[in-house]
This record gives structure tokens, C-alpha cells and sequence, in this order.
């Protein structure tokens, strides 16, 4: 994403600091809608993909079936992705964007409840 926003950035010619505008000869501009929503599909990113690694090795410690735990992350990382090019690259109306957040972030919460039930068992 951080690729993402750069090229849009320089294919627009719009950058947030004037030492890169003056040396890509654009300009200053902290509004652009076009890189805002680039900057906010990364930040997204940023929110959920480190949880996501942590709460999948946590999950992967309570020994499941490997065949489930690969769907799950696959399916993790599909939804992901397209989660990113319908907020950035190609903005689709909604329900879309909805659902391809709502599905990583119900086997987010799938796993984790597993992770804790698993342990709680345990004691």
C-alpha cells in the first residue's frame, strides 16, 4: 500500500511535503481525495493485518486441523485483498467493501474465541 500511495502521489503530482513537490516539481496539498483514500485503505491495512498475525499464530498453537487453519487464512488473505482494491484501486459501491472487511474480521474474532476457549479448557 505504502507503493500504492507513492505512485499515486507522483502520477498526480500531489505530495505532503514541499521538499518532494519541489523535487518532483508538483505541489503541497494535505486534501486530495484520491490520495486520502489511498492513505486511509493502508492505514486500514495497518489496523488489521498485525492482529490478524497474532492472532493466528496464537491459534495456530491450539493444534487445529491444518486443512480448516489454511482455509481460514486464505480466506483471510482473499478477502484482504480484495478488501484493499475496492477501497483504493477501484472504488465499488457498497455492500462490497462491507463484506470483504466483515469476512476477515469474523475468522479475526472465529479464531481468537478458539485461541481463548482452547486455554480456558486447559486450566
Amino acid at each position: 500500500m505504502s507503493t500504492l500511495t507513492s505512485l499515486v502521489r507522483l502520477s498526480s503530482g500531489i505530495f505532503s511535503n514541499p521538499e518532494d513537490a519541489k523535487a518532483f516539481k508538483g505541489k503541497v496539498k494535505y486534501d486530495d481525495a484520491i490520495i486520502e483514500r489511498t492513505r486511509r485503505a493502508h492505514l486500514n491495512d495497518l489496523e488489521n493485518i498485525p492482529a490478524f498475525w497474532v492472532i493466528a499464530a496464537l491459534y495456530l498453537t491450539t493444534g487445529p486441523v491444518a486443512a480448516w487453519a489454511t482455509l481460514l487464512f486464505r480466506v483471510y488473505t482473499v478477502s484482504r485483498i480484495i478488501h484493499t482494491l475496492v477501497y483504493a484501486v477501484v472504488p465499488l459501491p457498497q455492500p462490497t467493501r462491507a463484506i470483504a472487511y466483515m469476512i476477515p474480521y469474523l475468522i479475526k474474532w472465529y479464531m481468537g474465541l478458539q485461541v481463548i476457549f482452547h486455554y480456558i479448557t486447559a486450566l
